[in-house]
């Protein structure tokens, strides 16, 4: 049954292929056809032009044979790019007469199926006949009467023409993207050299861009050029002119992308207007004038006096980060982008995507805007939102301590602060403003990393999937976003929790003056509270908050209102900058695009100060505060457990909480308590009254008391001391067996835990926190490691900070009673490894 069902569609297709040729010869005789040579007499098109938003200039596209279009001969085109277009675009182009029945029949059985034209089976030297002989109109209709036509005028050209000259047509007046026509106007504009000189892995790129030049663009997304250049390698090995060793070589060589300079304002914004200008074209109702006949103007949303005060600020500031000082070496830096947004309405008024878009030593044509890097520290307000929205407050109290987490596939992982230092107890407000990594990674795996996930998308960021794959490092930077998307996120924070599309095109007017186009924003989208916008802009903007790592005056302060975050990522590969006023939102970054480490440039000497000259330029009055929401409330709180103070709280501040979530517990960590001056312990009964002291004692939460200890701050008396030795006779009668444990307990770590040794990292910083507890007084508690006595307290807290080291350790408590009994713990037993590539984040 199935050999009949193919017998009969082979004598479908073989019926239609005699129907076409039928038609042919009809068509021959009676349709008006144009002569193969009128590709010589087309007039040059009006320029098409691209306008900032006041109607200046910004670029000319002129008739493809002006400007970018220079004819090359054959002889000066490689055999490799001859040989890669025929094996992409038409195998069998030296055999056929034009028109390749075969892929005909292909085509038509693929339409068939789909029940519409999914292909055109089209040769080069249709292709050829259909650009150059052929109106638009008729060009861009998807039928089998331009089909026709097509494949009569291309038998035609096959007659009048050579192979070699038809060849040298189709690659002298195809279109490559980029605003180039031609091999060698496209050899110029992705590779800033002849066509002569081009490799085979640059023909592969190039061969591979007709079929869609917005869509390989490597200057837009290098991924799918790639992925295009190695489709044409496959073919071309298919193909016999080339073998797998050759083409495995070509894909993995490096491209150095360049163009050609030529007279063009804001030229990543440009190149990105282009890609879009041919969507919109294509999308919108009416518009069936092509930019290929030119007349059209484009009217932006770029100012183009904003422009250049961006691109002035990058070089300066490149230039200053690059000279020697005596005090201070040149710091590698090549690269530097910048993106001014309209919070309000998503325009785009500024786009630097390098210093240099025509530098081939710096990649200058890749737009560094679009480019997928890991934002560092930048993220982390996302987090911080999202944990407001679950009934966190900026008061809220959070650990900096050392800290150790398991990953998703149950590696330890324990992040550090960019100081190298903890900050122990903190609000979120300090946490977020001066940038505390230990607090932010404790807080996400309080909310789950699927909390930051999904706030990143409600905001507009795309390029994070998997999300089961996503660890605490999330919160640090470690998933790429482009500097497009993570502004565009900012300006939901700046205009009070609204989703911020970015967009680029005004209108489009033909040569006649109709418009063909004009933007429509779509209705507003909130995707955050608007309560919870103001609070992170709050934390932001608050210049005390930030002083603990930023200091008072730096260059993340402005003359008016403005919030701002920084980061930067491990070896100093990326620095951001991102904030905003009420009135704009500005998004820096600074690196290399090779992703080479810059030396010893952090957010806020690299990027910010190109982010304090922007917001300095693009504000020409100063921008009003922002209005502060219904529904939130001013508490006074303890400064330190972010709860209502008690009569022994000694420092208090106001704080702002959404009103739901306002503090009703009173703070218990400071309390008074009368003191034995002799011996600093709680006074008894037996104190006599001019011993007697009141004091204000902070009782350390218990993971914090390791820090405590190693900051030398004071620490609450040993209440245990008092109760005599009671305890030990009730521990003791417990006992059951010779075997039994003694009531000593190592608290941390747990037994059997695994840490990481991290190699870039100093070792004296690597330090877990051992805490151990006695339910009896002692007179002396020994931490023995590794079968040695390592440490000795004499009173509470028992914990003390070990630099780990690799290898298997054991861990062993053994204590003296205050009734001189000797006791043991059972031991633990714990494993450290080297480890490498640890995330490390500034500020």
């Amino acid at each position: 049954m199935p050999k009949t069902r193919h017998r009969f569609i082979a004598w479908v297709l073989a019926a239609f292929a005699l129907l076409l040729l039928g038609g042919a010869l009809f068509a021959l005789a009676i349709l008006p056809l144009p002569t193969p040579d009128s590709w010589a007499n087309h007039t040059l098109a009006p320029s098409n032009t691209l306008v900032d938003s006041r109607g200046r200039l910004l670029y000319e596209i002129v008739d493809p044979h002006a400007g970018l279009h220079r004819p090359v001969p054959l002889s000066e085109v490689p055999l490799f790019l001859r040989q890669a277009i025929i094996a992409t675009e038409d195998a069998s182009f030296y055999e056929n007469p034009g028109v390749s029945l075969s892929a005909i029949v292909r085509a038509l059985w693929l339409n068939l199926r789909s029940g519409q034209i999914v292909s055109g089976g089209s040769t080069i030297t249709q292709q050829l006949a259909r650009n150059l002989l052929l109106e638009y109109d008729e060009r861009a209709q998807r039928n089998w009467q331009r089909k026709l036509r097509e494949a009569l005028l291309a038998y035609r050209l096959t007659r009048s023409l050579s192979k070699d000259e038809i060849l040298a047509l189709y690659l002298n007046e195809t279109y490559f993207g980029n605003m180039a026509y031609g091999v060698e106007a496209a050899a110029r504009s992705y590779f800033g050299k002849p066509v002569a000189q081009l490799d085979l892995a640059e023909c592969a790129l190039l061969a591979g861009l007709p079929q869609a030049p917005g869509l390989y663009n490597p200057h837009l997304d290098l991924r799918a050029a790639k992925e295009r250049q190695a489709t044409v390698l496959r073919l071309m090995v298919k193909a016999g002119y080339i073998d797998a060793q050759q083409a495995d070589l070509a894909l993995r060589e490096p491209l150095r992308l360049a163009s050609e300079p030529f007279s063009i304002e804001a030229p990543h914004f440009v190149m990105l207007v282009r890609s879009e200008l041919e969507r919109l074209l294509n999308a919108a109702q009416g518009a069936t004038q092509p930019m290929a006949a030119g007349g059209l103007r484009v009217v932006t949303t770029l100012d183009l006096d904003l422009q250049h005060a961006a691109e002035d600020h990058v070089r300066r500031h490149l230039r200053r980060l690059n000279e020697p000082r005596p005090d201070e070496p040149a710091h590698n830096v090549r690269n530097a982008a910048v993106l001014v947004l309209d919070p309000h309405s998503g325009a785009v008024r500024a786009m630097v995507g390098s210093p240099d878009y025509f530098d081939t030593r710096i990649n200058g044509a890749v737009n560094a805007v679009l480019a997928l890097r890991q934002p560092g520290s930048s993220i982390k307000p996302l987090t911080y939102a999202a944990a407001f929205e679950r009934g966190y407050s900026p008061a809220t109290m959070i650990l900096d301590v050392p800290s150790s987490f398991l990953t998703h596939d149950g590696q330890p992982y324990q992040p550090i602060n960019y100081d190298y230092r903890f900050h122990g107890p903190v609000s979120l407000r300090e946490a977020l403003a001066s940038s505390y990594n230990v607090a932010a990674v404790r807080l996400l795996e309080r909310i789950g990393p699927e909390a930051l996930t999904e706030m990143a998308h409600r905001l507009g960021i795309t390029t994070w999937t998997g999300s089961d794959k996503h660890d605490l490092a999330l919160t640090l930077g470690s998933g790429e976003v482009s500097l497009l998307q993570l502004t565009a996120a900012y300006g939901a924070l700046a205009n009070g929790g609204y989703r911020v599309h970015p967009w680029y095109i005004e209108r489009i007017e033909d040569a006649t003056g109709r418009i063909l186009y004009q933007h429509s924003s779509p209705p507003p989208e909130r995707v955050l509270e608007e309560r919870v916008a103001y609070l992170i802009t709050d934390i932001l903007s608050d210049e005390v908050a930030r002083a603990p790592t930023f200091g008072l005056g730096s260059p993340l302060e402005l003359p008016f209102p403005a919030a701002v975050k920084t980061g930067t990522t491990t070896e100093w590969r990326d620095n951001w900058t991102l904030g905003y006023s009420s009135r704009w939102v500005v998004g820096v970054w600074v690196g290399n695009a090779d992703n080479e480490p810059m030396k010893h440039v952090s957010g806020v000497s690299g990027a910010a100060p190109i982010w304090n000259a922007v917001m300095r330029s693009v504000h020409r009055q100063t921008p009003p505060a922002w209005p502060r929401p219904e529904g939130l409330r001013e508490v006074e709180v303890c400064a330190l457990s972010g709860l209502l103070p008690s009569a022994a709280c000694p420092h208090r501040r106001v704080e702002l909480f959404l009103a739901e979530n306002a503090p009703a517990q009173v703070c218990s960590l400071h309390r008074l308590l009368t003191l034995d001056a002799r011996t600093g312990r709680i006074a008894s009964n037996d104190t006599p009254a001019d011993a007697r002291l009141m004091r204000t004692v902070t009782f350390w939460p218990s993971e914090a008391l390791g820090w405590a200890i190693a900051e030398g701050l004071p620490l609450p008396p040993d209440v245990s001391q008092r109760e005599g030795s009671a305890p030990v006779a009730h521990a003791l009668a417990n006992r059951e067996g010779e075997g039994a444990t003694w009531p000593l307990r190592l608290v941390r770590p747990a037994p059997n835990s695994r840490f990481a040794l991290v190699s870039d990292i100093p070792t004296t910083y690597q330090q877990i926190e051992i805490a151990a507890t006695s339910q009896v007084p002692l007179r002396e508690f020994v931490l023995w490691l590794d079968g040695r006595p390592w440490h000795t307290w004499t009173s509470p807290p028992y914990n003390v900070l070990w630099p780990i080291a690799p290898g298997e350790h054991e861990l062993q408590l053994q204590g003296l009673t205050t009734g001189g009994q000797h006791i043991t713990g059972s031991p633990i037993h714990l494993f450290v490894y080297d480890a490498r590539g640890q995330e490390r984040t500034s500020p």
